[in-house]
């Protein structure tokens, strides 16, 4: 196998999308902007201060929540009484308040975003960005690189997966929200940034890393030994779907015996993009997934007609950093015995979010507003999806440039 493909492969690459936090929010369905419909994403509409109003509540404040925020009116007045550093910030104690409140729903995929991180948040998908090129999860205590990409920054510095972010410049990052950490991590190509990381079995080390502008396909493709075709697919962006057109268009004209889908340490994205992915290996017309909200209402995915790659036989690698709308194409696939799934346990991010732009350029508020389901009705948040065929990647095989992984898909396809 060429060289290029064992660094694509041996280079975990996607788990938490650095420019958008898509995989801290789980699959995304879209932003809710105000007055801005968004129903070709399925989102529900509505806007932001108008949601879960009481009925005939109008513009005063029922007598209800009169009453429940009198607590929280008090506290207000008592800070500003008697709190020792006088005058407070009013705008930062209003987003503490709100950042509290979204806290105490105990979901890392609900949150508040101010306006700067909205910003940064709001980027698209499309693979291009300037930073230090890793894929990060920034819902543990730390910020943890997922995967440096291949040929980045990040890579050539030595970051590896499990790095933990424990200062940014010199400056202390515990118990700092990850979004933030974020912020202090981007920055403009040729610019430098310090980062001292916490290694499993290591002491406390810094590495600096100058920024440049990384630029990601987000579809890779090509022929490997014994006429088997290879699809790796990074995320679920904007241009995913046409580019994986374009390479199973490529890949199917040379009439491979089989197909491998590398989804491992894909950190999803876009919910659409995910049903239009799946429909590329599942025929028009079946149950791609369910989503679940919390009256106990569905509303059924179906797959698309059209798929170029919905016969071939097929293999899909996965690994713990599969997730989101990964999961969603892998168990669809896994569901109908369309292909096995080969790697490891997956993540286990089965929760759906809306992105809610608050009134006055206030920032927004990220909320869980679904769980997702298989077509077979499984439930696979803090779960997982289990592979059919258990393969692990130990530091040695990095080490030696070995993947056993693939090497297992290949055997599989290769075999009668």
């Amino acid at each position: 196998m060429p060289s290029k493909t064992v660094r694509v492969l041996l280079v975990i690459v996607v788990a938490l999308i650095l420019i958008t936090g898509a995989f801290s929010g789980g699959v995304i369905v879209g932003w809710m902007l105000p007055g801005s419909p968004q129903a070709s994403l399925g989102l529900p509409i509505g806007q932001a201060s108008g949601l879960n109003q009481p009925s005939g509540s109008g513009s005063a404040t029922p007598t209800n929540l009169r009453t429940l925020f009198k607590p929280f009116w008090q506290t207000w007045q008592i800070v500003h009484d008697q709190y020792v550093d006088q005058p407070v910030n009013d705008l930062n104690l209003m987003r503490g308040a709100i950042r509290g409140m979204l806290q105490a729903l105990d979901d890392p995929h609900t949150s508040y975003m101010d306006p700067d991180q909205f910003r940064q948040a709001s980027t698209s998908l499309q693979g291009e960005y300037e930073g230090i090129g890793a894929w990060v999860d920034i819902t543990g205590d730390y910020l943890s690189i997922i995967s440096p990409m291949p040929g980045s920054p990040a890579e050539k510095a030595g970051l590896k997966a499990g790095d933990k972010v424990i200062k940014v410049d010199g400056e202390d990052m515990t118990g700092i929200d990850g979004n933030l950490v974020l912020k202090h991590i981007l920055g403009p190509a040729g610019t430098k940034v310090k980062l001292t990381i916490q290694r499993e079995g290591q002491d406390l080390f810094d590495v600096e890393i100058e920024r440049a502008k990384i630029v990601v396909p987000s579809v890779q493709g090509e022929m490997l030994s014994d006429n088997i075709a290879y699809v790796h697919i990074v995320t679920f962006g904007d241009n995913t779907t046409e580019e994986l057109k374009k390479v199973l268009s490529d890949l199917m004209s040379k009439q491979p015996k089989g197909l491998i889908v590398d989804l491992r340490n894909n950190a999803g994205g876009y919910l659409p993009t995910a049903i239009e992915v799946v429909s590329q290996f599942i025929k028009g017309g079946q149950v791609a997934m369910y989503e679940q909200f919390g009256d106990g209402t569905r509303k059924t995915y179906t797959t698309l007609d059209g798929g170029l790659a919905t016969e071939i036989p097929l293999v899909v690698l996965v690994n713990k950093g599969t997730a989101s709308a990964s999961e969603i194409t892998a168990g669809t696939i896994q569901d109908y015995g369309r292909g096995k799934l080969v790697g490891e346990v997956t993540y286990g991010k089965g929760s759906v979010q809306n992105w809610i732009a608050l009134e006055n350029n206030q920032g927004a508020v990220r909320v869980t507003i679904a769980r997702w389901l298989t077509p077979k009705e499984r439930a696979i948040n803090k779960v997982g999806l289990t592979p059919d065929v258990e393969v692990k990647i130990t530091d040695e095989d990095i080490k030696a440039g070995n993947d056993p992984q693939l090497e297992k898909a290949i055997e599989l396809l290769s075999t009668p």
